[in-house]
């Protein structure tokens, strides 16, 4: 039998290129804007902050679930996500997103592991597989010190 998950979310003008997003299942709500380079107001998220923000999201939940299942001990996980948004045949569309993950693990034995997590990782987010944009991996994996070393996530 399959399976189908559904996810809730209501948009709400509130002035001109802006609005409000709320999900019934997520206290609050999030205000945004067209970016100000298509008229929108500065200083607030935007459709497209929302769009990187959804597949980097995706990236890092996957990896720290995959290293969870995979007993992975690491240090750390920061990504940064730039989405590149180009005119193709006359209309705007994101045509890449690089993630550019840095894990930081305890052991140098660690590496290739951590390596092959953090690609099967954007293999296997479900954003990524979901979306027509050229996912680019720039990894970096730093091995720190145990004393440098707050606590291990997972």
């Amino acid at each position: 039998m399959d399976t189908v998950h559904t996810y809730r979310i209501r948009a709400t003008s509130t002035a001109l290129r802006s609005g409000e997003v709320a999900s019934p299942n997520v206290p609050g709500s999030i205000e945004f804007s067209a970016p100000p380079e298509f008229l929108g107001q500065p200083g607030m998220w935007t459709p497209e902050d929302f769009f990187v923000a959804s597949l980097v999201s995706c990236y890092v939940s996957t990896f720290s679930s995959m290293a969870d299942l995979s007993k992975f001990n690491f240090v750390s996980l920061e990504v940064d996500a730039e989405g590149g948004l180009e005119k193709v045949d006359g209309a705007w569309k994101f045509v890449h997103v690089y993630l550019r993950p840095n894990l930081q693990i305890e052991h140098e034995r660690d590496r290739e592991r951590g390596i092959r997590l953090l690609e099967k990782a954007e293999k296997g987010c479900l954003i990524a597989r979901s979306i027509s944009a050229q996912t680019i991996l720039e990894h970096t994996v730093v091995v720190v010190s145990p004393d440098v070393a707050v606590t291990s996530a997972a």
